[in-house]
């Protein structure tokens, strides 16, 4: 080897080295636990922005900036603590929290970062949407006028729910609030409705069993679920609602209309409870951070209905809040109540009556009201709100034993009536134009001579009847989402032919019933 060759060798490989330095901001694990790590030399982080810990696998691991102090950071760990230990790197990304959107969620099981976690394959990931963003202005929003079908009578009826909405479902536990969701998550179908379901701390058996029920009733094909187990960190809890709006967003800036469930916000709380002692916030009211209400309003806010020059979609929000032992006036589910649009309030004592769903009308409102309605809708259920209301307080006098006269008499035997009425199992979503002729047919009085026991018979039948004869009756309600004179007259006549031949029918049941009690009478003498 001689020297002529040596240098030029050193040369070229002078030539090549990348000379090019990157400015890189890197800091320090001081301490980890319970899902939190404090980190040192991360002075220009932002708010909510990612950190990348340098694990000893060298696979991804991520954290978000939660607590932003003078020479330490506060930053909740995403995904498996245990890969985090004291003294390891934490580098800057730049970037805040985001979720990867795609149109193939659709139908799929999804984690708060955006990971499949059912059996299928995994999808290519699209577009990142961030999970934390400002929610449209007054000025790029429309009024809520389009009604969103629940498919529950009792709902579509008194506490109308429209399109941009956010309708807070409150109550106990073992109520009926999660029933109330998924009945409208599998009343979509059809309507070109994409719905997120978000389940916040929830076990995943009862995950299961919902995406089970969803899937019988043909319903993951337009629904996504984002799961944040009981058994994952507190971390995942607090994201998984902002993420599941991300994706509902995405949709909603494709034109689309959006319905999401949170279910549910005060685990939700608990969750950023947990997180901001761990990061040493200062407690408050029931040992709350001072921004709890912060927390929610950012969140429901991004919920609205835009106006056509901002595409004209909607995201329409359910929160769902626990209470404890009826107690509406605690911290979490005020602030809610207060952000919200109208609530559905569920009462247990009224659930383990059997009335079910289990809501109480004089606690329920939604602020939108009539404007969420169909003028059939309107014209038939306007009245029954407050029929109801009057015949809760009618009904107290009736425990007294005083003798009432023929038109008290005449409001609670209707109340009684319509309470049978308004009785739904879960899994039974009603059309709308099914809801309006039983309205109908209640409102103007064909139900009064029915004995309580049989409405909910007569119900079955007279729906029936009317799929079979009224067809042309209900495809008119359903058009023209409008009563007009000639089809009440329709309607009317429908309703007499049904009513003269139940009536028939019934005489002959009790008939056989009066015959065969006599032969039990006479078998009985004589043996």
């Amino acid at each position: 080897m001689n020297k002529d060759y040596i240098i030029d060798e050193l040369k070229k490989q002078i030539a090549n080295v990348d000379t090019s330095s990157e400015l890189k901001s890197v800091g320090k694990v001081l301490e980890v636990g319970d899902g939190v790590a404090k980190v040192a030399g991360l002075d220009d982080l932002m708010m909510s922005e990612m950190v990348k810990f340098d694990t000893e696998d060298g696979e991804n691991l991520f954290g978000v900036a939660l607590n932003l102090e003078d020479g330490r950071i506060g930053v909740i760990i995403i995904g498996e603590v245990s890969r985090v230990r004291e003294g390891m790197k934490v580098s800057a990304t730049g970037k805040i929290l985001s979720i990867p959107v795609s149109d193939e969620m659709i139908g799929r099981v999804v984690d708060p970062i955006g990971t499949i976690i059912d059996d299928g394959d995994q999808i290519k990931k699209g577009e990142y949407y961030p999970i934390e963003k400002i929610a449209p202005g007054v000025m790029t929003r429309a009024g809520v006028s389009q009604p969103l079908q629940t498919g529950i009578k009792s709902i579509d009826s008194m506490i109308p729910i429209g399109r941009g909405q956010r309708e807070l479902i409150i109550g106990d536990r073992q109520t009926g609030k999660t029933a109330i969701a998924i009945d409208t998550i599998i009343n979509q179908k059809g309507e070109d409705v994409i719905c997120i379901y978000v389940a916040i701390g929830q076990k995943k058996s009862k995950i299961a069993q919902i995406v089970e029920k969803l899937k019988e009733n043909d319903a993951m094909e337009h629904t996504i679920i984002v799961v944040a187990g009981s058994s994952d960190p507190a971390a995942f809890s607090f994201i998984s609602p902002y993420s599941g709006c991300a994706i509902g967003e995405y949709f909603m800036e494709q034109g689309k209309d959006v319905l999401i469930v949170f279910d549910d916000l005060s685990k939700h709380a608990w969750a950023y409870r947990q997180l901001s002692l761990l990061l040493k916030r200062p407690p408050g009211r029931e040992a709350y951070p001072g921004d709890v209400f912060y927390l929610h309003s950012r969140l429901l806010e991004r919920s609205a209905k835009l106006n056509k020059e901002n595409g004209g979609a909607s995201m329409t929000a359910l929160p769902i809040i626990e209470t404890q032992a009826g107690d509406i006036s605690a911290f979490i589910p005020t602030n809610v109540i207060s952000i919200t649009d109208g609530q559905i309030f569920l009462e247990s004592d009224l659930f383990y009556q059997g009335i079910r769903p289990a809501i109480n009308v004089g606690l329920s409102v939604s602020r939108v009201g009539s404007a969420a309605q169909t003028k059939a809708m309107k014209k038939v259920a306007g009245k029954i709100k407050l029929e109801l209301a009057q015949f809760r307080e009618l009904e107290a006098f009736t425990k007294f034993g005083s003798e009432l006269d023929d038109r008290t008499k005449q409001k609670i035997d209707r109340g009684y009536r319509t309470i049978e009425i308004l009785k739904q199992a879960q899994y039974a979503s009603m059309l709308m134009e099914d809801q309006v002729a039983i309205m109908w047919a209640l409102t103007k009085g064909y139900i009064d001579e029915v004995e309580v026991e049989k409405v909910k018979e007569w119900e079955a039948k007279f729906s029936e009847y009317m799929q079979k004869t009224g067809k042309d009756a209900l495809r008119a309600i359903k058009e023209e989402k409008n009563i007009s004179e000639e089809l009440e007259e329709k309607l009317v006549s429908l309703t007499e032919d049904f009513n003269s031949t139940w009536k028939e029918e019934n005489e002959e049941e009790q008939e056989k019933e009066e015959k065969e009690e006599k032969k039990e009478v006479q078998m009985k003498k004589a043996e």
